[in-house]
């Protein structure tokens, strides 16, 4: 335990979060490579006060993997086909696993070539996506990606879901400071936050979602129960998560997000579907100031009056855990401690 002088208000470091993360996931049918892979994505997300991405998730985690619908052991297949695309079948394993065997013939594929394509199939994504973008933005490319997933969302004018939440993300270096990180769904809510609300028995904003009868509503607990959350924007929110539908889920060979069916599986939360990342050389054929460019771009922002540049806060909220640990309830630790100590 990183801070022992108040045992209400624990707090462990990254190292600890991550171990015992790991072996919830190794007690639950995940092989101890793709459990450090998930470990590490799921304890940075805690670190990073990205809450619904965190812990949170763990019970999901587990679920999933016992009922069977998610396989933790699986080794993707990966092949590239021509000078700079890469297709991965993640064989029904989840993304950050795959993505993570590929990351070597990513990163030679970029400096041979100054771009990789990455097409994800077959891939359960249940995280963030910032983690799948900043690495290759810290070793000065650009990277963007997009995941479709569960049918949860209506399109503009519609009344049932077709589509997921459906993120996307970039990450871009910038010259004498953390990379400029954008990640946020398509619809208005991550539904990860709408469940955050039920939760806490909070009402979403108005418009958030609608409910089983297509009528809108601001009750968590009527989105999630056979409800659905609106596209952000309207009808150009709707455009972009149909954009998305078409890159992650038919790019890729992937599932449509509304292709999903648990039928068979209780309590399995993991959607199946797909994701395509880009990954690019912004100074290949020469340029040589584009991270300079893009600290003058930030810069503008600011003096523009943008209170704070994308991705800065998680950032500030890392540096503050590794510092003085991450803060977790003592009844969460206590139960991933349980989760942890539990046979498969």
């Amino acid at each position: 335990m990183t801070d022992k002088a108040d045992p209400q208000d624990p707090r462990v470091s990254f190292q600890e979060l991550k171990l015992l993360l790991k072996a919830i996931l190794i007690n639950n049918r995940t092989s101890s490579e793709t459990a450090d892979i998930l470990a590490e994505n799921c304890a940075g997300c805690e670190r990073d006060n990205a809450l619904s991405h965190g812990i949170f998730r763990m019970p999901g985690y587990v679920d999933s993997l016992r009922s069977g619908w998610v396989d933790g052991r699986a080794v993707p297949d990966i092949a590239q086909f021509g000078p700079s695309f890469i297709r991965i079948d993640a064989r029904n394993g989840f993304a950050q696993r795959a993505l993570a065997s590929a990351d070597q013939l990513i990163r030679r594929t970029v400096r041979e070539t100054g771009i990789a394509i990455v097409a994800i199939r077959n891939s359960h994504h249940f995280s963030a996506l910032w983690p799948d973008v900043e690495p290759f933005a810290l070793a000065g490319y650009m990277a963007i990606t997009a995941v479709n997933g569960l049918a949860n969302v209506v399109p503009h004018g519609g009344r049932l879901a077709v589509y997921g939440t459906n993120p996307i993300a970039f990450a871009v270096p910038v010259h004498d400071a953390q990379p400029l990180v954008v990640d946020q769904a398509t619809s208005v809510m991550a539904n990860g936050e709408v469940r955050l609300h039920a939760l806490a028995n909070k009402p979403v904003p108005s418009g958030t979602g609608v409910d089983r009868d297509g009528n809108p509503t601001i009750d968590p607990h009527a989105i999630l129960a056979g409800g659905a959350l609106n596209t952000f924007g309207g009808y150009k929110g709707s455009s972009i998560a149909l954009f998305v539908e078409i890159l992650a889920g038919a790019v890729t060979g992937g599932q449509f997000s509304f292709e999903n069916d648990f039928t068979g599986f209780p309590g399995a939360q993991t959607p199946k579907a797909g994701q395509l990342l880009i990954v690019i050389d912004p100074n290949c054929g020469g340029l040589t100031n584009f991270e300079s460019r893009l600290a003058l771009l930030c810069a503008q922002l600011v003096d523009a009056g943008q209170d704070r540049l994308p991705g800065a806060r998680r950032f500030a909220n890392r540096a503050a855990a590794d510092q003085s640990g991450i803060p977790i309830a003592l009844g969460e630790l206590q139960r991933l401690r349980t989760l942890a100590g539990e046979g498969s």
